[in-house]
This record gives C-alpha cells, sequence and structure tokens, in this order.
C-alpha cells in the first residue's frame, strides 16, 4: 500500500518539487496551500497519487481539514512536511514592520506548530514521520535576522519532537537548506541550490529504515 505525505506551502517552489519527487517513489500526496488554482493544476499535472485540499496554514481549522480530507482519501497519514513559510521585506528591529512580523511568526512558527497538532493524532496509528523546513539561517546567527529567529525556532522544536516522537516510534526531520532558486526570493538565483535539491533531501529522510532517524539535512549551494 502506498504510502501518504501531507505537504503545506505546496504550490510551488520547495513544496512542489517534493509532491513531483515523492510521486515518482510511489506516494500518495495531499497539496496544501492558499491558492487554489495552482494546487488543482498541480493535482491535474501528478493525476490520482495526488489530493488538492486549499487552506491556510495559520489557520489550525484549516490544517485540520486538510488531514481529515488527506485520510478519507487516502486511508492513512504516514507524513507531514510543514514547509510554508515566508521572510521579510522590511528586516531589522527599529526599522521593521511589527505587523509584518506577526505575519511572519503566525507563517513559520504557528504554522508549524499546527501541521503538528493536526497530524500527530494520524502519525501516531501510522509510526509516522513529521518533516519541517528549517534553514541555514536557522543554524547560524545573522545580523538582526528576525527571519532566522523564527527558523531557529524550527530547528528548537524539531529536536524536541524528535524526543517525544520516538516513544511511539515515530520520526522528526528538519530539512535546512541555504539559498534555494525559488519564488520565496524576488530576484531569480540560477547560480544557488534547486527546489529539487531539497526534495531530494526530504525523500532520502522518508526513505531511510525505520531503525534509523534523520533528525537534520542541510544542504548547501557550492558556490
Amino acid at each position: 500500500m502506498a504510502r501518504t505525505l501531507l505537504i503545506t506551502g505546496a504550490s510551488s517552489g520547495i513544496g512542489a518539487a517534493t509532491a513531483r519527487r515523492l510521486v515518482r517513489d510511489g506516494w500518495n500526496v495531499a497539496l496544501m496551500a492558499r491558492s487554489a488554482d495552482k494546487l488543482e493544476a498541480l493535482q491535474s499535472e501528478l493525476g490520482d497519487q495526488a489530493l488538492a485540499v486549499p487552506g491556510d496554514v495559520t489557520r489550525l481549522e484549516d490544517v485540520e481539514a486538510a488531514v481529515a480530507k488527506t485520510v478519507e482519501r487516502f486511508g492513512a497519514l504516514d507524513a507531514i512536511y510543514a514547509n510554508a513559510g515566508k521572510g521579510l521585506d522590511t528586516p531589522g528591529t527599529e526599522k521593521g514592520d511589527p505587523e509584518e512580523w506577526r505575519q511572519l511568526i503566525d507563517i513559520n512558527v504557528m504554522g508549524v506548530l499546527y501541521a503538528a497538532r493536526a497530524a500527530l493524532p494520524e502519525l501516531r496509528k501510522t509510526k509516522g514521520h513529521l518533516v519541517l523546513t528549517g534553514s541555514a539561517a536557522g543554524r547560524r546567527h545573522i545580523q538582526g535576522s528576525i527571519y532566522g529567529a523564527t527558523k531557529w525556532f524550527v530547528h528548537g522544536y524539531a529536536g524536541n519532537m524528535s524526543e517525544e516522537m520516538r516513544e511511539w516510534g515515530g520520526r522528526c526531520t528538519v530539512i535546512a537548506p541555504g539559498m534555494v532558486d525559488t519564488p520565496f526570493f524576488d530576484e531569480p538565483k540560477p547560480d544557488k541550490i534547486k527546489p529539487e535539491d531539497v526534495a531530494d533531501a526530504v525523500a532520502y529522510a522518508l526513505s531511510v529504515d525505520p531503525r534509523a532517524e534523520v533528525r537534520e539535512v542541510h544542504v548547501m549551494p557550492v558556490n
């Protein structure tokens, strides 16, 4: 029986690349993002192994509904990839925009917590896997970076969840990419790593023998 992964932030970039990679590997994928039209196009591309579940990760009820629809369609949930995230248009503390900080925290922190909360009851049933998108910015200090601080949260939370989930046979992995050529940036970054490189890291973490837990995959551009 095919395993099933729910991906947040699935409409483009890393999320869409991961969906394509996991479908090639034989997984079912549920696709969550706010852009219903993009999700439906991706679902059409991927076929019967994909399910579009539009929603907003900053609303717990939307994430819970996505989990329920995924289980209803595919029978179980084996993994969730909390990938949705955003950066800041105006960096820094003194000149930053507090409302933009709130949006950042709602997506990068609360969105991760909501994904875990909604998925854990189903992951317990399958001894499943929680995968989170961290960042190179969550592994080192960057001058004044509020975005980086939200990713430090993700890295800390991932380690804490590994310790919790191992008690019942579950696993948690944080994927920590450096600069990726995705729509996350206003300008293309053609000399950096590609979304497919991050998707490969997710696929690796999900594929290792259940006796092993890959707690972090850190992927950087060579240059």
